[in-house]
């Protein structure tokens, strides 16, 4: 293990900072006439001479997808007519194909998106189904009902407020023995005990 692998010297003792820029110096000074690698070329650009006349165009109703379209791109063609030639070559239904994985191409302003009979089975739509279907008075009569509920729910609820009895407390206070008691209990005299058990 020498310095050229740690210094990065290559070839004949080339430092790998000083070989990387001999390099670039030598691209930039490469002339353009010099071929370019295959890879790198970009393509040649179409020189179209100003003296040539303008191209015989096929009218742009009989165009297929199978014809030439390149001279249409002439500098001369007038830009209407190369659009006009484009619309018509992407209206051709091979460039309409939609890609099945593309979320945005369905019409979402749809107003029936779902069928009937399956709206029908979700729950929340049967309400709905009914609210629609209910006539004025339907309505005014259900909101009646739904007020004399609530009235009585309300007229209930006050009086189970009234009606019920306090509870009795939880636990009952112990009252002390009257004061004569105590007194009579300790002026008795103690109980006597029979003679046997005083020896």
């Amino acid at each position: 293990m020498g310095t050229d692998s740690k210094d990065g010297g290559g070839e004949g003792g080339e430092k790998f900072l000083s070989r990387w820029s001999r390099l670039k110096r030598e691209v930039k000074e490469q002339s353009p006439d010099q071929e370019a690698p295959p890879g790198n070329r970009p393509p040649a650009p179409r020189v179209v001479a100003p003296d040539t006349p303008l191209p015989q165009l096929p009218p742009v109703d009989q165009l297929t997808l199978d014809s030439d379209y390149r001279d249409f791109f002439h500098p001369k063609v007038d830009e209407q007519v190369r659009l006009a030639a484009l619309k018509k070559l992407f209206s051709d239904p091979h460039f309409n194909v939609m890609d099945g994985l593309d979320t945005y191409i369905d019409d979402y302003s749809k107003p029936d998106p779902l069928p009937a009979a399956m709206l029908a089975t979700l729950r929340q739509a049967q309400k709905i189904i009914e609210w629609a279907k209910e006539t004025p008075e339907q309505t005014e009569a259900n909101r009646a009902a739904e007020s004399a509920e609530q009235a009585a729910a309300a007229l209930r609820d006050q009086t189970e407020l009234t009606v019920v009895s306090p509870e009795p407390p939880l636990a009952t206070a112990v009252e002390p023995p009257p004061v004569e008691a105590l007194q009579a209990t300790e002026q008795s005299p103690e109980p006597s005990v029979p003679a046997e058990r005083k020896s």
